[in-house]
């Protein structure tokens, strides 16, 4: 009797939490629908400028030696009147990049560019607390924010600025490209991720009236927007998030411009991604306490409402699928494994779950390259596999917002590295280097825990769950492997002055 209880009760545990994850599929399915809706209809200003708005540009950086130069130079050549422009270099760096910037800032200023150098001797309110510093001597009606690894094009400003003729627009966002999508396996598939959400979520959502955020650089506000909504806000780690969301509930309309693409370094390192993951998981759960109760409170359609909630507890899906990677092997034990469960439950339950990461990545791939996107298909389930692998660093940051444990804005280290292997900075030399903490272990510890669910499956003949134990134990086993590797590769470095090593991402 015991047996059968605790065999139902572990059944019932897990199919909760694959429900819940399908229900988070499904929505992927209605975010494929709505893409493939209105992907031509592209939005147009209203009209253009008589005369061109003033603008200031927008430069937060911290200890961003490899690129902040790189940032300026890219900064000066865009295309626009110099009267009308002003750039902000809102430095927070306690390193070499001061120098950098405040040098080459002076240069900018005998080339005719207003530039403004503020340095704070503090990191108040971290990005957030250095764009608020800046806006008060903002001279712009209308504010671009780019961040240290972007490289705008020349024409960036001429081909957005007009959307502003709209007196309600009080945001236009761009979408980001890849410097060194090609650098390596992670980065590629760092790209098809960013690509998927960049492009088919932003692009849905903005042009179906539903409610979209500003990813925090490669967006252009409107200053009165920023003031109206509450200013820039510290109190989550996701301050573009917020901000979005307090501004189109006060009225504001932003609108998303997927064919703009301003390029940026992706994180070449296991570590430094899986910093900037955390950072963004723990901020949407942060600003989802915050928002989502006033949220439903305010006069919106009830579909707005609803996408909004989907969209800021999305990432409670990372704490359940750790859920089911715990329930994986008792629940193995207490099912049936009839044709009848396997039709109605596994089927659908695939199809919502695997199938609709599979159908979301390949129509962004399919859109962004029509000619080549089939010689990336191979890399599907190299996707899911890396999404598993990410979930136990990830529900760390949904439980530290649960918990309202404080942390701060840890920034993702750039080295300045394109798509050339060969363009790589000595592994002993590196001034920056990400952070690694005990989650390597715990990932090494369910790589060997699936290789035991695996072996079992194998042995009890349960055949078709192999593939997807694979999946799990892949995952798990790489983003481990790499969270270690680099400090490998520096301890040997360091031991062999003579054999210096590159950084092998």
């Amino acid at each position: 009797m015991d047996a059968i209880f605790s065999n139902a009760l572990w059944s019932i545990c897990y199919l909760l939490v694959v429900i819940t994850l399908s229900l988070y599929g499904l929505h992927r399915f209605v975010i494929c629908y709505l893409f493939l809706r209105y992907r031509d209809h592209p939005t147009e200003p209203l009209r253009e400028f008589e005369e061109l708005p003033t603008v200031t540009i927008q430069l937060p950086i911290f200890n961003e030696y490899y690129v902040g130069k790189r940032l300026l130079t890219a900064v000066s050549k865009i295309s626009y009147p110099k009267e009308k422009l002003q750039i902000q270099v809102l430095d927070d760096s306690t390193d070499e990049t001061r120098v950098i910037l405040e040098r080459e800032s002076e240069i900018l200023r005998k080339q005719g560019l207003d530039v403004e150098y503020v340095h704070r001797v503090n990191r108040i309110g971290f990005k957030a607390g250095a764009l608020a510093k800046g806006l008060e001597n903002a001279k712009g009606e209308f504010i671009l924010i780019l961040d240290a690894d972007f490289v705008p094009q020349p024409d960036i400003l001429l081909k957005t600025i007009h959307h502003f003729t709209h007196s309600r627009v009080g945001m236009v966002q761009m979408r980001w490209g890849h410097l060194n999508r090609h650098y390596s396996f992670l980065t590629q598939m760092q790209a098809i991720f960013l690509d998927g959400h960049l492009l088919l979520e932003q692009t849905a959502r903005s042009r179906s009236g539903r409610f979209f955020n500003f990813n925090g650089t490669a967006g252009i506000w409107r200053k009165s927007c920023i003031e109206t909504s509450g200013g820039w806000q510290h109190d989550t780690l996701t301050e573009d998030l917020d901000l979005s969301y307090r501004a189109q509930m006060c009225g504001w309309k932003f609108v998303f411009l997927p064919d703009v693409v301003v390029p940026a370094e992706l994180p070449v390192d296991m570590n430094g991604f899986k910093s900037q993951q955390h950072r963004w998981t723990k901020g949407s759960i942060q600003t989802c306490k915050k928002i989502l109760p006033r949220l439903w409170r305010a006069p919106l359609p009830f579909f707005v409402k609803l996408e909004a909630t989907v969209h800021l507890t999305s990432n409670f899906a990372y704490l359940l699928l750790v859920f089911l990677c715990l329930l994986i092997f008792p629940s193995s034990f207490a099912s049936t494994h009839s044709t009848l469960y396997f039709l109605l439950v596994d089927v659908p339950i695939f199809c919502f779950t695997s199938i609709s990461i599979a159908f979301f990545y390949i129509i962004s791939q399919r859109h962004l390259n029509p000619r080549g996107w089939l010689a990336d298909l191979w890399m599907l389930p190299l996707l899911l596999a890396l999404a598993v692998g990410m979930s136990v660093n990830n529900a760390r940051g949904v439980i530290e917002a649960i918990l309202n444990y404080r942390s701060e804005f840890k920034r993702t280290p750039k080295y300045g590295i394109g798509n050339n292997l060969r363009q790589t900075h000595k592994i002993s030399t590196i001034r920056y280097l990400p952070l690694v903490s005990f989650l390597s272990f715990v990932e090494f510890l369910f790589a060997g825990y699936f290789t035991f669910c695996m072996s079992s499956a194998l042995w009890r003949g349960h055949w078709t769950s192999v593939p997807f134990l694979l999946i799990f134990l892949g995952g798990f086993a790489y983003v481990a492997f790499k969270s270690v590797l680099f400090w490998i590769q520096r301890w040997l470095a360091f031991s062999d002055p003579q054999n210096q090593r590159e950084v092998v991402a």
